[in-house]
């Protein structure tokens, strides 16, 4: 990684024009992927990504720039190019790299994965895909993919800080479809951490999520078409916390909100959901998938209450909308790689645990559904209008799940399912997914206890 001595002459250049601020980041990073389709081992790849990122503030003002190259020459050059971008040449601006930070590793590795044999990745594989196809006759065919990512990053900024961080993810992608004559039906399950290759023996149990995708596709193959129209439903724990983060919570991301993009603009101490609600995104979570010790920025990361029993406490704040909002930033700074400027962005996003048990919700239905896992969907970031498919789901008639329907969707308004959830369990569980916005494709962990709605459009095809 760069020196001090030329972050310091790369960080001066970068002021040339009057800046009042400038960030340097550095990116080392290893990727190794497996796939497994069928029983046999189709692809085995390894690649290293190396960059470096030159941003600059001036007022309100951002030009960034990256390049390759390392040298001393082309970093000065990029940063020359950057600055003049944003004005004449003035006179320069002197800086010291005082603040070399560093900060105990709340995210501890105990295997690395490069020091993991091939055969051990496949291995574990290998175990996932037996269990899926193992499940039922009907699962036709089964995907196994395995990820590991070694990210180290070094950031030095005008303001002083120059620190460096190393972040190892872990993740394991099994897809199952179960086929009749007709038609075929999938299910997957992601798991994935902030860890080595000790997920495999501390947490994640690759029998078990196999067994998970492959009973979805199997259930939902014989399943019936689930009527359509407004009802109450039950949304499990887990991965149904997705519309939270995707129709609520980019919406309290300061990239929203500063531009005035956000339905929870200036809303900060008003109700804008159900007293049954507090919702946190948290990037400390020791060894979760959406956590880091630093953010892209350099900041600490830390635990952020969004809604605290119904009422907006804060957003999600990077250091360019910290100014354009006229507060502080709150470690919410991410970016997929060198190659994009960061943003304020999601880490572990949650819904906290309620008072309700997961029977009294099921029980409280009357005619209703329960969507047990949650799939993909789409929203508009501006209104929070969001349209989500159900991966698996049932009937709830009389207080008691009956048979399962597939072709579900939850069609609805952020802002107004917020308001409309009127009983929170206590069963919180995270789920693992990735994140596109602005500043590129990110982990992120998604999670929520099951929840009522007391009322949604339920899309179906009857």
């Amino acid at each position: 990684m760069i020196s001090k001595e030329i972050a310091t002459q790369v960080l001066e250049k970068c002021l040339i024009t009057g800046g009042d601020f400038a960030e340097i980041f550095e990116e080392d990073s290893i990727t190794n992927s497996i796939s497994v389709l069928d029983d046999k081992v189709e692809n085995i790849l390894g690649g290293r990504d190396y960059g470096i990122g030159i941003r600059i503030f001036k007022n309100l003002k951002s030009v960034y720039a990256y390049t390759n190259d390392n040298s001393l020459s082309s970093l000065l050059d990029t940063a020359y190019k950057a600055a003049i971008a944003l004005g004449k040449i003035e006179d320069g601006k002197s800086i010291v790299l005082n603040n070399q930070k560093t900060f105990k590793n709340m995210h501890p590795i105990k295997i690395y994965p490069n020091t993991v044999d091939c055969k051990d990745k496949i291995k574990v594989m290998k175990t996932a895909y037996k269990s899926a196809k193992d499940f039922h006759s009907d699962i036709s065919k089964v995907s196994v993919g395995y990820l590991d990512k070694e990210q180290n990053i070094l950031i030095a900024n005008s303001e002083g800080l120059y620190t460096e961080d190393t972040r190892i993810r872990t993740r394991l992608m099994i897809n199952a479809i179960a086929s009749n004559e007709n038609e075929n039906q999938t299910g997957s399950q992601n798991p994935g951490r902030l860890m080595g290759f000790e997920m495999f023996k501390d947490e994640v149990d690759p029998e078990y999520h196999a067994k998970e995708a492959a009973k979805t596709a199997h259930i939902m193959l014989h399943a019936k078409n689930c009527p359509a129209g407004k009802m109450p439903v039950a949304i499990d724990n887990g991965f149904g916390g997705v519309i939270f983060h995707e129709a609520c919570g980019h919406s309290l991301e300061a990239t929203a909100v500063a531009k005035g993009n956000s339905v929870f603009c200036d809303k900060l101490g008003q109700q804008i959901a159900s007293s049954k609600i507090t919702a946190i995104d948290d990037g400390t979570m020791k060894n979760h998938w959406g956590s880091s010790n630093i953010d892209d920025e350099g900041t600490p990361t830390r635990r952020n209450v969004l809604i605290e029993n119904g009422i907006l406490k804060s957003y999600m704040v990077d250091k360019l909308n910290a100014r354009r909002m006229n507060t502080e930033v709150t470690g919410s700074s991410r970016r997929q790689s060198y190659k994009y400027e960061p943003t304020s962005r999601m880490t572990n996003t949650y819904i906290a645990p309620g008072e309700d048990k997961v029977e009294d919700i099921i029980k409280s239905i009357d005619d209703g559904l329960y969507a047990k896992k949650m799939g993909g969907g789409s929203v508009n970031p501006v209104t929070g209008e969001f349209n989500f498919a159900v991966s698996e789901g049932y009937l709830v008639k009389n207080g008691e799940i009956t048979e399962p329907v597939r072709g579900a969707s939850l069609i609805g308004k952020g802002s107004e399912i917020l308001m409309d959830i009127d009983m929170v369990s206590d069963n919180v569980a995270q789920a693992e997914g990735m994140c596109g916005s602005k500043s590129g494709s990110i982990p992120v962990n998604v999670g929520q206890p099951m929840i009522r709605v007391k009322s949604i459009t339920v899309g179906g095809r009857e």
